[in-house]
């Protein structure tokens, strides 16, 4: 099974093109933080390449830029080719299934907002709204599915 969810922000403004028989392709990559810290206690960054194709690729294009938030649904993908020097080139991204927009190019944290050529990292987009909310949630968490239920090991057939 070849399967890839992820959630990040866009590094650049997505490249549109279109290939001689005139399907659109466009590439981004995402900036995507490891859960643990490094021995200086800073969090790394994966930056992870994409691709998608057709009407989903001007999509991307039309609606989403540097620093945009989207969730990936793809499958990875090796390929490789030679450059105009010859040498033999590698490549390993993403190609999307399905790209879903999680904050769009005029909310605050988006495109529109960040210097044209800097570097981003996704601390780079926390604001106190993406903060996790304290909710009033019981430590029970089934609490909301009914009465209990006793369960005793004579109710079980080896």
């Amino acid at each position: 099974m070849n399967k890839a969810f992820l959630i990040g922000r866009l590094t650049r403004d997505p490249e549109l093109r279109y290939s001689s028989s005139n399907a659109a392709i466009v590439n981004f990559s995402i900036a995507i933080d490891r859960q643990y810290t490094n021995t200086q206690g800073q969090r790394e960054t994966d930056f992870i390449n994409i691709v998608a194709f057709q009407k989903q690729a001007e999509n991307i294009k039309k609606y989403v830029g540097k620093g945009s938030l989207v969730a990936v649904d793809g499958r990875i993908q090796t390929r490789n080719y030679e450059d105009k020097d010859g040498k033999r080139v590698y490549v390993t991204e993403v190609v999307a299934d399905r790209v879903q927009f999680l904050d769009s190019r005029n909310s605050g944290n988006s495109a529109n907002n960040i210097e044209a050529g800097n570097d981003v990292s996704p601390a780079d987009f926390q604001t106190e709204s993406s903060a996790p909310k304290e909710t009033n949630v019981s430590d029970d968490v089934f609490a909301d599915f009914g009465s209990s239920i006793e369960i005793s090991d004579d109710d079980i057939a080896f």
